[in-house]
């Protein structure tokens, strides 16, 4: 009989600690518990202040055990894609047994060789892209397992990233008292979630991250991560003029945001959408005048986005998809038309976590899912042990109250035909 897992998943961002927890079960998953702590220790992806991302990371974890009423344990940690490389690595394994017959330990050995290859000093391996097998002159990424065959081959595709970075981050867990299920690029996770790897099988898939410091964009090409590249600049540089002029903070800068609707002259209103009173003076701010700060900025990002994708946008095939936090803005839908090929605002639609920012935590969770047809690792991310108790004492809970108000009802039915 299945058992139902629980994985939590965590994203150390721009500004802030994000954790998922999900509840997967007979292939279906569902939010438990969602989470969000301000961190300020990390810029341009690497940790400047170890005890404050600590500090977060205890926190979301605590709130969320505080709901769910059982330990986080270990979790799925998300790196950055900071100056990401791939190699394709392709193995011969042989089935040695005299069975003819490819077990999963066969599919286990030949990944094992692939991950041994290590790119240099200054990257490491993050996640494991496609996998293609070929059996009996036959490819196919389905896993080979019960074939029969003397040999196969596999060709595997490596994602690796900034080592001293991947290692501050599992650092920083680890201080906070957690164990490292697996981790996993945050742009792999994002085209996982997104379903982006899929829709690149026939035409190239430009995903775009947009974050609060910078975007990130992924060529996404027959199934496989091609390349990424970052873009020094996110939706905290539509704004930014606005919190130089009256001193806003972050949040509220990213709140009035979310209020720009219009992209046309002649649908934008003088009314007072936002009012502040500082110490000196109060501050009103206008749909009009927010849009004439803001809209010149965005249109300035999507140029930047249409001129570094000009090259593989002119064969008419590719198309774009946003995500990341800043895909929550309302306003991005109207600018669609303005990049060079087909775009779109991906939303999620998990109940629970339908939030752009959530799209890696929640992409970690299937990443690892279809990894683990190989690795088989039946560890999740909460004390099992606390988790059955819990589960237990719901149930208990629920026939009590169920029971209760039962008996109620037939009390009161007895009472009026008496």
């Amino acid at each position: 009989m299945a058992k139902k897992k629980v994985y939590a998943a965590i994203e150390i961002s721009d500004q802030e600690v994000r954790l998922v927890v999900s509840e997967v079960f007979d292939g279906r998953s569902n939010i438990l518990r969602v989470e969000k702590a301000v961190c300020d220790g990390v810029k341009d992806f690497r940790i400047t202040d170890e005890g404050a991302v600590v500090k977060a990371i205890q926190q979301v974890v605590k709130q969320a055990q505080n709901a769910l009423g059982y330990k986080i344990e270990r979790v799925l940690l998300a790196i950055p894609p900071k100056d990401v490389r791939r190699s394709s690595q392709k193995v011969h394994i042989a089935i040695e047994d005299g069975t003819n017959n490819i077990r999963r330990f066969h599919v286990q050995t030949g990944l094992k060789q692939a991950m041994q290859k290590k790119l240099d000093d200054q990257h490491e391996l993050v996640s494991i892209d496609k996998i293609l097998y070929t059996v009996n002159q036959n490819s196919s990424t389905k896993i080979p397992v019960s074939q029969e065959a003397n040999s196969f081959d596999m060709e595997v595709d490596l994602l690796y990233a900034d080592k001293e970075i991947l290692y501050s981050y599992a650092k920083a867990v680890e201080q906070a008292n957690l164990e490292i299920l697996d981790i996993c690029l945050d742009t792999f996770a994002q085209a996982h979630e997104t379903a982006a790897l899929a829709m690149s099988e026939d035409r190239p898939i430009i995903l775009l991250s947009l974050e609060r410091d910078h975007t990130t964009l992924s060529l996404l090409m027959q199934s496989r991560i091609m390349a990424v590249s970052v873009l020094d600049q996110g939706f905290g540089s539509f704004v930014e003029e606005l919190k130089e002029k009256y001193g806003f903070s972050d949040e509220t800068a990213y709140r009035l945001l979310q209020n720009v609707f219009e992209t046309k002259d002649e649908n934008i209103t003088d009314s007072i959408i936002y009012i502040e009173q500082q110490e000196d003076e109060r501050v009103e701010i206008t749909a009009r005048e927010l849009a004439d700060i803001v809209l010149p900025k965005i249109r300035g990002w999507i140029a930047e986005i249409n001129a570094a994708s000009e090259p593989i946008v002119k064969d008419g095939k590719a198309r774009y998809m946003i995500t990341g936090q800043g895909s929550n803005l309302p306003v991005l839908e109207k600018f669609e038309d303005a990049f060079n090929a087909p775009a779109s605002v991906y939303k999620v639609t998990a109940i629970g976590a339908r939030d752009g920012s959530y799209v890696s935590d929640l992409g970690m969770v299937y990443a690892w899912q279809e990894i683990n047809r190989i690795h088989n690792d039946d560890r999740t991310s909460v004390n099992n042990n606390e988790l059955e108790a819990s589960i237990e004492s719901i149930n208990r809970y629920t026939k009590d109250e169920e029971g209760g108000f039962t008996q109620k009802l037939k009390r009161a039915v007895l009472s009026a035909g008496n």
